[in-house]
């Protein structure tokens, strides 16, 4: 099927329990634009609604686990699929305006590379043996990620516990953040950090290519707000570095089976 055959684009970040579906028409009017549940009827209607205004190209961002219900539903209702791997992603994302991480920009970002950049895409319906190849793959990607969760969540209470200012300077994302995990594997916590002091730990931080600036300054006014140590600090310090380098070491591991993923579906 080629772009002359196609009226509708739909882009679907997908979730675990809920995507986010936005479509566009021949001239990149948004026709569609909102959650949708993770439930076959849900997308069924979906689908249905908006092949009223023609043929339709279901493009995903993630082919297997969390994407296969989509796919499966929509090649039950004959409408075609594809895949867009998360290089062109990011590539696309930078050609749009705004950075936010959002599902709603993630959707629309899929939506439009598949309009305007049908070479990114990657064919959806992979014979058996890519099919099991990419379960296998998917099933230790999900493994990854547990164990990656779990070794954040030991960083997160060895600092809420010893430094609660420094753990809330690095919430959300920020601490798992590739410039974060490294300052955190050189330095250990806020006690390395601050005995480096600010010009040092910035110095190495350009030195490694981190874009670190801001997270830097944010460390240290958080440990600026605690003038007391609490007992077993010295220790979480000797801890906090190695559990850094774990953190990095899977996000690698991950990183590479996602290329294994795209490699398959070229």
């Amino acid at each position: 099927m080629t772009p002359d055959d196609i009226d509708v684009w739909v882009g679907l970040d997908v979730g675990k329990s809920a995507h986010h579906a936005h479509a566009l028409d021949h001239d990149g009017n948004t026709l569609y634009d909102k959650p949708l549940k993770q439930d076959e009827k849900a997308i069924r209607t979906m689908l249905g609604k908006l092949s009223k205004h023609g043929r339709v190209l279901l493009v995903v961002d993630q082919p297997n686990t969390i994407g296969s219900l989509p796919l499966t539903v929509a090649r039950n209702m004959g409408i075609a699929v594809a895949y867009l791997p998360g290089t062109a992603m990011r590539r696309t994302a930078q050609l749009l305006p705004g950075d936010a991480k959002t599902d709603r920009r993630d959707a629309h970002v899929i939506a439009w590379a598949a309009l305007k950049l049908p070479e990114t895409l990657r064919d959806a319906g992979p014979d058996d043996e890519t099919l099991a190849a990419l379960k296998l793959l998917a099933g230790h990607d999900e493994d990854l990620a547990h164990e990656s969760t779990r070794h954040v969540n030991r960083l997160r209470s060895l600092l809420l516990q010893t430094h609660p200012a420094f753990d809330r300077a690095l919430k959300g994302e920020r601490i798992t953040r590739d410039a974060t995990l490294a300052l955190l594997e050189r330095y250990g916590g806020p006690m390395g950090v601050k005995r480096a002091g600010i010009e040092d730990v910035k110095d190495w931080a350009k030195s490694n290519g981190l874009r670190a600036g801001r997270i830097i300054d944010d460390m240290f006014k958080a440990i600026g707000e605690q003038t007391v140590t609490v007992p077993g600090t010295l220790m979480a310090e000797t801890i906090i570095p190695s559990i850094a380098h774990d953190i990095k070491t899977i996000r690698d591991r991950r990183r590479e089976v996602d290329r294994q993923v795209e490699k398959l579906l070229e």
